[in-house]
């Protein structure tokens, strides 16, 4: 450029720039609006290369401003105006040579990095001539014809397979324009002629990208509100889905939803391709975008999963209310049966059935033998009760039956009998199974009542094996009696009233004390309750676990005080309790292990014997002894003997009765030379006459207990106690858990 310049050509050259600038700030809205898009999509790449575009070209139109604003030939000699000439030919060239990857985005053409690379190198080329020779300045305008003339060769091989929008073509138009005026400006030309093209040339290009920028960022804002919509539609689809009850729910609450959300005809489809698996499929007869066909597969995961959840749901709920060897109803469905029944005001009754010799069936055939009796069973209860009934498994080997109607007490022992005495046996089994019945008629009470009373007389049909029992008002009475007894007892135990009795054991040659038993006892005012009375029903309601830490802490105390090893029983539901070992070190304390035993029976081993012989052995590793009661009634007591880790054996009183016969001196014989084979010492319950004495003495038996030695007195013992150096103790085997 030469001479001066004119003013309003600068000023036109300002305004340009300025516009530039506010399209380069619009650009910039732009690309923060794309940011919700995954990275690599069309529209942020557009928006990146747009934004790079706008800012060369701000940078041009400023340049050339500035350039415009030195005024003369003589300055633009200068250092100012040569670095002024040059940032304004680098400006252009990258412009120029950015124009490449917009167009490319905005058209999807072929790539554009070796035209990218060859403009690059053309430029630089360009630039390096101008820095070493002495090329005039309008040479560095036309060095930018080259260029152009790529750049349009590329928009028409890009375009040629495109349909183009109106908005489309003005955008050609527009720039197809200032790529003309560009041209023209870096022709020769009469200065005020090329000053006004150069101020010019970037209008129409300005004025159509501040148009497709606005345009962009208002789409970009509404592409953002409907994808808000679309993640909104499917919370709540996924939400409502816990409501369905059906496939076919699920498959109309989906097609409502995203028809109302993408406003097109949209159809469901639900296939199972597995065992309780689902697939789900969503489409239109439209072609649709990447984020409704996002949002449409999103929705047919969500059919899917709750489909899948609906049958889970289900089998559960059948594996609740089904038993799935016999068909029938389980306890569960006969619970809410009996609910429903009684709240519709009518009154039934209960029969309970338990199939006896099951266990001997699966000895004898296995388990499918087993199950086959049970079906059987099943089977013959539906056929003998009839389609009115309500009959379900309510257990292992038991079933519990409604009959149709209100029958009489008469109605129930008759139906009883009859399913009794005309059970068959099953093909291919060849012991014959048999039914204790309980019947329980209607009663003023809820379920729960109900089924308690039919379980007391089914109880009561099982111990007497009468068979068939009806809950009447001898069983009523017990029941009563029972419960008073429960309520007795547990303010008995509340109110510190069940007591510990101490009897001695003693040597059976001196009748020396050498440590006593901890007997529970009940005080009920001046008396005392016989424990046959009460022990088994505290066993049976639990109570007995408060009662056992009891007598560990009146254990404790009584060998403080008499200063004798003290022994203390525990009972089956004791040892089978979770944590017995912290309930006994409750009462007992945390030391002086040495002077507690522990007797257990046989039957606390019969429940879990793995837990029960790891709390023994728990207990004898802190110093306890073990000892093992009633020894001699139990049915594989001598099994037991090398997998407990024992120290005493105590001989029941039913063998020290038989002392006197000589099958009896055999027994004990033989019991005696089985301890010392393991280590064990023997000790004899029971003894109450002097002859029993002498003849256990015959036998080699050294320790006795019994009311010939002393009877249980809250006081202690009568005798005086030996020193813990006299007691005669055989030495104790350690013996580890099988």
């Amino acid at each position: 450029m030469s001479g001066s310049v004119p003013t309003w050509s600068i000023a036109i050259q300002c305004t340009v720039a300025g516009a530039v600038v506010g399209l380069v700030a619009l650009q910039a809205v732009w690309l923060s609006a794309s940011r919700a898009l995954r990275p690599g999509a069309p529209g942020r790449l557009t928006a990146g290369w747009t934004l790079a575009w706008s800012s060369a070209l701000a940078a041009a139109t400023l340049v050339t401003g500035l350039t415009g604003l030195v005024g003369d030939a003589a300055v633009v000699d200068s250092v100012v105006g040569d670095g002024l000439t040059a940032a304004r030919m680098v400006a252009l060239g990258a412009s120029v040579t950015l124009a490449l990857p917009v167009v490319r985005t905005l058209t999807a053409g072929p790539g554009v990095r070796t035209g990218m690379l060859a403009l690059s190198t053309w430029y630089v080329v360009a630039a390096a001539l101008w820095f070493t020779t002495d090329l005039p300045v309008r040479s560095v305008d036309t060095v930018h014809l080259v260029p152009l003339v790529v750049v349009a060769g590329y928009v028409g091989l890009a375009t040629r397979q495109l349909r183009m929008s109106a908005r489309g073509v003005a955008l050609a138009l527009a720039g197809s324009s200032s790529a003309l005026l560009l041209a023209a400006s870096c022709l020769p030309a009469a200065p005020p002629a090329g000053d006004l093209l150069a101020g010019l040339w970037a209008v129409p290009l300005v004025a159509g990208l501040h148009g497709v920028a606005a345009r962009r960022v208002t789409d970009l804002r509404a592409s953002d509100t409907r994808r808000e919509v679309l993640r909104s539609t499917l919370a709540t689809v996924a939400e409502r889905a816990w409501e369905s009850r059906t496939t076919a729910d699920l498959l109309g609450l989906a097609c409502d939803a995203a028809q109302e959300a993408l406003d097109v005809e949209v159809t469901a489809a639900l296939r199972l391709v597995g065992p309780e698996r689902f697939e789900a499929e969503l489409a239109c007869d439209r072609t649709l975008d990447d984020d409704a066909r996002a949002f449409l597969a999103d929705l047919a995961r969500v059919v899917q999963a709750a489909a899948e959840r609906l049958v889970l749901s289900d089998r559960l709920r059948r594996y609740a209310y089904v038993d799935a060897l016999t068909g029938l109803p389980t306890r569960t469905a006969l619970d809410e049966h009996l609910a429903a029944t009684m709240s519709a005001g009518r009154r039934p009754a209960l029969m309970l059935v338990d199939v006896e010799g099951l266990k001997r069936v699966n000895e004898r055939h296995g388990h499918a033998g087993g199950d086959r009796v049970l079906q059987h069973v099943a089977q013959h209860l539906r056929a003998v009760l009839g389609a009115g009934a309500f009959v379900a498994r309510t257990g292992g080997d038991e079933f519990a039956a409604v009959p149709a109607g209100e029958p009489t007490a008469d109605d129930l022992r008759s139906l009883g009998s009859h399913l009794r005495s005309s059970l068959s046996v099953p093909p291919g089994i060849t012991v014959r199974p048999r039914l204790t019945v309980g019947l329980a008629p209607a009663s003023g009470g809820g379920p729960a009542e109900l089924q308690r009373h039919a379980d007391l007389a089914m109880t009561e049909a099982r111990s007497t094996h009468a068979g068939v029992v009806y809950f009447d008002a001898r069983l009523q009475e017990r029941e009563a009696s029972r419960a008073a007894l429960v309520e007795d007892l547990e303010r008995a135990i509340a109110g510190g009233r069940i007591l510990a009795h101490f009897q001695p054991v003693a040597d059976a040659t001196t009748l020396q004390v050498l440590g006593v038993e901890a007997l529970a006892r009940w005080q009920d005012g001046d008396t005392l309750r016989a424990p046959a009375g009460w022990l088994p029903l505290a066993e049976e309601t639990g109570l007995i676990v408060e009662i056992g830490r009891q007598m560990f802490a009146a254990a404790r105390a009584g060998m403080e005080r008499f200063g004798l090893p003290v022994a203390v029983n525990v009972s089956p539901r004791q040892l089978d309790e979770p944590d017995v070992l912290r309930t006994i070190e409750a009462g007992w304390g945390p030391d002086a292990w040495d002077m507690l035993t522990i007797e257990v029976t046989e039957s606390a081993l019969v429940h879990d014997e793995q837990h029960a012989r790891d709390t023994l052995t728990q207990l004898a590793a802190r110093g306890a002894r073990i000892a093992l009661d009633d020894f001699g009634t139990g049915y594989n007591s001598l099994a037991r003997l090398g997998t407990l880790p024992l120290h005493v054996l105590k001989i029941d009183k039913s063998l020290v009765d038989e002392v006197a016969t000589p099958e009896g001196v055999a027994v004990l014989r033989a019991i005696v030379a089985l301890a010392e084979a393991h280590g064990l010492e023997v000790v004899a319950e029971g003894v109450e006459r002097r002859s029993q004495l002498t003849a256990l003495l015959g036998i080699g038996i050294g320790v006795v207990q019994g009311n010939l030695v002393g009877r249980p007195r809250a006081d202690g013992p009568d005798r005086t106690s030996a020193a813990p150096s006299q007691r005669v103790r055989l030495p104790a085997r350690s013996v580890a858990p099988a």
